[in-house]
């Protein structure tokens, strides 16, 4: 502990002689100032000691990560054909269906008649279901319908009304429950 008292001691005389030729720092560590009036140039290693950081910005380009859109906010076939689909198709599978027939159209919805986008699901020997959206937009308006096989549709029931963010797992689930709802997919 005494030698480090006595080499702090030697630093501190070291620095406030500001003269003394024992004083040695690298380039990086000095500040230069200028004499206006005569020109010259002195170090002043006593009073301005800075460590410069050698990492130069200015020549990196800054590039921002674009955000990917939720799937959500994607347009609405892309949303219904690339993620609504496969993923249903996905989840009905892992409970031991199988489905013969899955499509998106713009056609006459069942019982209504009036004309919406329609996802059309056929599960093998167990039910149909009709999930229709008014419009092209997954927060529209949305209504289920619901069938045992080679039967019409006879009662048709509003979907996912008073969910203010709709997702695709909200959309999923809820689908699943009307199925299981019914006892088409599984002992309730």
């Amino acid at each position: 502990m005494e030698e480090n008292l006595d080499k702090n001691k030697e630093i501190s005389d070291k620095t406030t002689n500001p003269n003394s030729a024992e004083i040695k720092e690298s380039k990086s560590e000095k500040i230069t100032n200028t004499d206006i009036n005569n020109g010259n140039s002195e170090i002043n290693s006593a009073s301005k000691v800075v460590i410069k950081n050698e990492i130069d910005t200015s020549n990196k380009p800054i590039s921002k990560l674009k955000k990917e859109l939720p799937v959500e906010k994607k347009p609405f076939q892309e949303f219904i054909n690339i993620h609504l689909i496969p993923a249903l198709t996905e989840e009905i599978k892992e409970r031991g269906l199988e489905i013969n027939n899955i499509n998106l159209t713009n056609t006459n919805r069942p019982i209504a008649g009036d004309k919406c986008w329609v996802i059309n699901c056929e599960i093998k020997d167990t039910c149909n279901f009709w999930l229709s959206f008014e419009k092209d937009d997954i927060s529209s308006l949305k209504s289920i319908s619901l069938s045992k096989p080679n039967q019409k549709p006879s009662i048709i029931e509003s979907f996912l009304i008073d969910e203010k963010r709709i997702t695709l797992k909200l959309i999923i689930s809820r689908v699943l429950q009307r199925l299981n709802g019914q006892k088409l997919i599984g002992v309730n």
